[in-house]
């Protein structure tokens, strides 16, 4: 015999021997699965306990009134407004932080909702659209975005007049911005201060030219 049949022999046999191999596994598997499905159902059962456990008592102050409420520590303030407090003015736009259709004012500053938890606001005065004004009592801001048209598709409205609202104040306080030339000099109220400062309020629609108009009027400035 020469050596090539001898290793040719040694090939086949090892052949045999790996699909012996996989065969016998085939036969075991559905054996292992069905020991195993038990520790699976117990361990999705402890996760489903686990995660009904998981919750923490938060009071919120939502437009001057007090909600305690328990929620997911992962709960978003966004979230708890919509979806608990039922204050669906607070819009859900990019969820990323990014268009500004959540703001809403804290402790009289302007804060995307979708990027703070709420447990994180318990103590925190919060303010949305509903709280700024009523169909029968509007707030400035309001009234000026219906008599300026500042809006289209109204998405972005809620926030925008969120925004515009904190951002006056922002300005009467004399806190500076990047466009601000001196910012040693008493801070003037200037379509450029107001497009700087609500640039990070996306409007899909383009009503900006309106937009700015409306917060003009609100602030006093001539255009």
């Amino acid at each position: 015999m020469t050596d090539f049949d001898s290793n040719r022999r040694q090939l086949l046999k090892g052949a045999a021997v790996a699909a012996g191999g996989a065969v016998a596994a085939s036969r075991l598997a559905p054996e292992a699965q069905a020991a195993a499905q038990p520790a699976s159902a117990a361990t999705s059962a402890a996760t489903a306990a686990t995660a009904a456990t998981a919750t923490i008592s938060v009071r919120l102050r939502v437009n001057g009134a007090e909600h305690q409420l328990m929620v997911d520590p992962r709960t978003t303030l966004l979230d708890a407004l919509r979806e608990r407090l039922h204050l669906t003015g607070t819009k859900k736009g990019c969820d990323q932080g990014q268009c500004g259709a959540c703001t809403v004012i804290v402790d009289g500053r302007r804060s995307t909702s979708c990027l703070t938890l709420a447990v994180m606001q318990e103590g925190h005065d919060i303010t949305t659209i509903e709280g700024l004004g009523t169909p029968n009592n509007l707030h400035p801001m309001q009234a000026a975005f219906i008599k300026h048209d500042g809006y289209q598709c109204g998405f972005c409205t809620p926030g925008q007049i969120c925004s515009a609202v904190a951002m006056l104040d922002e300005v009467k306080k004399g806190g500076p911005s990047h466009v601000t030339a001196d910012i040693n000099a008493v801070l003037q109220p200037t379509d450029a201060e107001f497009r700087e400062r609500m640039s990070g309020n996306l409007c899909r629609c383009g009503a900006y030219s309106n937009i700015q108009a409306a917060i003009a009027e609100v602030a006093g400035v001539r255009r």
